[in-house]
């Protein structure tokens, strides 16, 4: 008897509409998922969000342009906003500590950051007394970390890209200071209570996965395969941003490109199909390859300022 099939996912936070590097990374997961006979599941990650009044409508419109696009998804959009019970529980069975250590004290005593933005934790306030710490959370509520271990544990992952990747687990963030759960700890709850195997997404996150890894194993579960793809840059250099101009899907809409327009272009990125050429989802699946990803970066620019070819 066959094991069901797992699931791979696109979790978007609704912060801002999605743009063309979104979308891009959105279509490289969806391929990934289906062409692997799994689920696609699409998670909607309001954890900075949720007390936002207009993040129920991002959402919403996020989902649209996935929609628009051709871009399937399986069961119901999950929220992390309706799952804090289980980042609690997931917490309490997991070693930890409180750290009282401002953002300027951590980038003062820490190493350089890693490529998102993490800063590796030098164990400030693993050593403090209870005395300590009770004076110190008169002053400030503190922030709760995991006890990874003295010496830190060292995990290597392998990507489907990037082949193995290896970095040490610090004592990273389970719950910030003002009570909100960490990404770390919910995306590595929401994936195994999802039975997501397969995590596709942009490869700024690279540096995330050992760490994650590792936090799947301590919960009980399995790392996923990890694929991360190379991000969409402006004519800089610098990460796509919605100040880069028209990169939203409503944007290229209203300059003349449409959805289907948009689908040719990222298709087009991926090496899948000629410029401008009309192409569905199911045909840009029949054509996909991961070994022919593109390894670079793709730089966005309007249609009719790229290069031929």
């Amino acid at each position: 008897m066959n094991e069901s099939p797992g699931a791979g996912r696109f979790a978007p936070s609704p912060t801002s509409e999605l743009h063309v590097g979104n979308l891009r990374t959105a279509l490289v997961a969806w391929l990934m998922a289906r062409s692997t006979r799994r689920r696609f599941l699409v998670r909607i990650e309001d954890l900075d969000v949720a007390r936002v009044a207009a993040a129920p409508a991002v959402a919403a419109g996020q989902l649209r342009d996935l929609a628009a696009l051709g871009l399937d998804w399986d069961g119901e959009v999950v929220r992390q906003s309706d799952r804090l019970d289980r980042y609690a529980d997931a917490l309490a069975r997991l070693p930890h500590y409180e750290c009282f250590c401002t953002r300027r004290e951590i980038a003062e005593a820490a190493s350089a950051p890693h490529a998102d933005g993490h800063r590796p934790y030098p164990g400030t306030c693993r050593g403090l007394s209870d005395a300590d710490r009770a004076a110190r959370r008169a002053v400030r509520p503190p922030a709760l970390r995991v006890d990874a271990g003295v010496p830190p544990p060292v995990v290597t992952v392998h990507d489907v890209w990037a082949g193995a990747v290896t970095g040490e687990v610090d004592d990273f963030v389970l719950r910030r200071n003002d009570g909100a759960y960490a990404y770390n700890l919910a995306v590595v709850v929401d994936d195994l209570a999802q039975g997501v195997d397969q995590v596709v997404r942009g490869d700024d996150l690279l540096s995330s996965s050992p760490r994650q890894a590792w936090l799947a194993g301590r919960l009980g579960g399995r790392p996923p395969e990890y694929a991360h793809v190379p991000l969409v840059v402006n004519a800089a250099g610098a990460r796509l941003a919605k100040r880069d101009g028209a990169v939203t899907l409503g944007e290229l809409a209203a300059q003349g490109l449409d959805a289907d327009g948009v689908r040719s272009l990222l298709g087009w990125s991926l090496g899948l199909n000629g410029p401008d050429e009309a192409v569905s989802p199911g045909v840009l699946l029949a054509r996909w390859d991961p070994a022919r990803l593109p390894r670079a970066r793709w730089t966005f620019a309007w249609p009719g300022d790229r290069p031929a070819g």
